[in-house]
């Protein structure tokens, strides 16, 4: 694709009320609907016109005029992935005002905390589950002004019903009656309020802060990170000359990653910047979908991918391998991207021998986001990639990776202390995480400086180096290797129960058998000191809600440690 047009530097907004305009009637979004399936009938999709969507973002831009949000404000969207979300999100953006994610997982306390933490006066819900767990803190949301719901089949008089129980604290009754349903923007919508909004976006300066997402971390509350426009319309500018040789001319994706990470609202973005047409789903139907809607973009985190390869794992064959994967994906896949964290090697090759070349990077939210990327014409599966142009990278003394750039973040909001420990005295960001590149110049990530265990023999060991080996084994939910100050390495595992059962009984052999059987494999790849001597099957599950994971599923090992150090320390008696 020739990626000329789409290199200027503009707010998201901007974006797509140009798009609109242009594109007007054709259809921007495909959106699931509940038609029963009947036969080759069944489309299971409706869909929604760029001109449509335009409205969508007008509306809430109209709204927030007169509401009187003042350019640099802050309002934050608490919802699932739907049009509306990205439309709330929009909309502030044409406003002049900051967008807020909040991840739908969040508690009502963690939600509370963002809201209050980034000041925001408005709240864009999309649900009553949601709904409720404002309601549950409505006493503590002293910022909050007005909670603007998103979903157009929820009503007023429904969330009442439905929260009756929850409206016993005279805060909440507030709250619900500073709630406004979204039909009633639409209803008012003028005959040139696209127009209004398409200026009033273009007004807002590239430098001033479109974005502000809070990295979950895995100690503390989450820090929120400020990103301009132009912080993000670098790395997006970037991204698409990275990518150019494999982007198609009429792309069309299943749009599956939340929109409340930058992966998912970056997606996004790109669509509405190249014109995609977007299939909306979500990570249960994604894959079932691929055969049926034949996308030739497909963006995913590891896990996806890996379920794709080890669907064909069971043919001996690789031709027959290459075209069952061919047969899943829908075979026409031409731009694929995974990120988040590393893919297995074995799983790239797999879908590079099926003709599927996967593009992997590395990057953080504070670097809007992408760093690295390997290219359609120069990649390394060892690898994370190569500098984008508009980056710089280098490697501390001790393997951390510094980056500097003009799409790297200011600094943490209300933060100044962190902000302060996240860049070094000549302006390098610390990302924390430890690399080195390759002759090639092709970076590798190696580990996290915060995470490494160091042995009682003074090997320092990176324990996700180890737990990746287990990534995508369907007898694990979660491996986490132990072992700091320790003479060894042992390793908590959190077993996938069900698929266990089914395993032992096939195999006849104990749950202690097989999953011996498969560290005993893993400590062939490892060093003999990052070897893993003893193990323990441990319960309970790991979970957000009980603060072992962050609302993005990453492990917060500090507290893993804590809750499960008897266990852990039991392997060395």
């Amino acid at each position: 694709m020739d990626v000329t047009p789409y290199l200027k530097v503009e707010n998201a907004a901007l974006i797509l009320l140009e798009a609109a305009a242009r594109h007007g009637d054709l259809s921007r979004f495909m959106l699931p609907t509940s038609e029963v399936p009947r036969g080759n009938n069944y489309s299971g999709f409706a869909p929604l016109s760029w001109l449509a969507h335009g409205k969508q973002v007008a509306a809430v831009w109209r709204m927030l005029r007169d509401f009187g949000l003042a350019r640099g404000e802050r309002a934050a969207v608490f919802g699932h992935n739907r049009v509306e979300w990205m439309a709330a999100a929009l909309g502030v953006q044409a406003a002049g005002g900051v967008c807020v994610p909040i991840y739908p997982a969040s508690t009502a306390p963690q939600a509370a905390y963002i809201l209050n933490h980034s000041d925001a006066r408005v709240v864009f819900v999309d649900s009553v589950e949601l709904l409720g767990r404002l309601l549950d803190q409505a006493e503590e949301l002293g910022t909050v002004e007005r909670v603007q719901l998103i979903d157009p089949d929820l009503s007023l008089d429904v969330a009442r019903d439905q929260l009756a129980s929850r409206l016993e604290q005279p805060s909440a009754r507030a709250l619900l009656e500073r709630t406004a349903p979204w039909n009633d923007l639409l209803s008012a919508m003028g005959d040139t309020e696209v127009e209004l909004a398409t200026r009033s976006a273009a007004s807002v300066p590239v430098t001033a802060p479109g974005m502000m997402l809070y990295t979950s971390g895995t100690t503390g509350h989450p820090k929120g990170v400020p990103l301009t426009h132009e912080n993000l319309g670098i790395n997006w500018r970037d991204w698409f000359v990275n990518n150019a040789p494999r982007l198609p001319e009429d792309g069309v994706d299943l749009l599956w990653l939340p929109m409340s990470h930058i992966f998912g609202y970056g997606e996004t973005i790109i669509g509405n910047r190249l014109g995609f047409l977007s299939y909306l789903t979500d990570p249960k139907t994604v894959l079932d979908l691929m055969p049926r809607i034949r996308p030739n973009v497909f963006m995913s985190v590891p896990v996806y991918w890996e379920r794709l390869a080890a669907s064909v794992i069971e043919l001996a064959d690789e031709a027959a391998r290459a075209k069952r994967l061919q047969a899943v994906t829908g075979g026409r896949l031409q731009f694929c991207l995974s990120g988040g964290a590393g893919l297995k090697r074995q799983v790239k090759e797999q879908f590079l021998s099926a003709g599927i070349l996967i593009i992997e990077g590395y990057g953080l939210t504070e670097c809007s986001p992408t760093l690295t990327l390997n290219r359609p014409d120069d990649f390394d599966f060892e690898s994370v990639g190569k500098p984008l142009p508009s980056v710089e990278l280098k490697l501390d003394d001790d393997g951390e990776i510094l980056a500097k750039g003009p799409s790297i973040f200011g600094g943490y909001h209300k933060n100044p202390e962190a902000t302060a420990e996240a860049f070094d005295s000549e302006g390098w960001f610390k990302t924390g995480d430890l690399g080195r590149f390759t002759e090639r110049g092709f970076l590798q990530i190696i580990g996290r400086k915060k995470e490494i265990l160091v042995t009682a023999g003074g090997k320092n060991v990176a324990p996700g180096n180890i737990e990746k080996l287990f990534a995508d084994d369907p007898l694990f939910e979660h491996a986490v290797a132990y072992g700091d100050a320790k003479k060894y390495i042992v390793l908590g595992v959190w077993p996938n129960q069900e698929e266990l059962e089914a395993r032992t009984k096939a195999s006849g052999r104990s749950a202690e058998e097989l999953i011996q059987s498969r560290i005993e494999a893993a400590n062939h790849d490892l060093a003999r000191f990052e070897q893993i001597k003893r193990f323990k099957l441990m319960a309970p599950s790991l979970s957000v809600d009980d603060g072992m994971l962050t609302t993005t599923l990453k492990l917060r090992r500090k507290a893993v440690y804590e809750r499960f150090r008897d266990a852990f320390e039991g392997l060395y008696e």
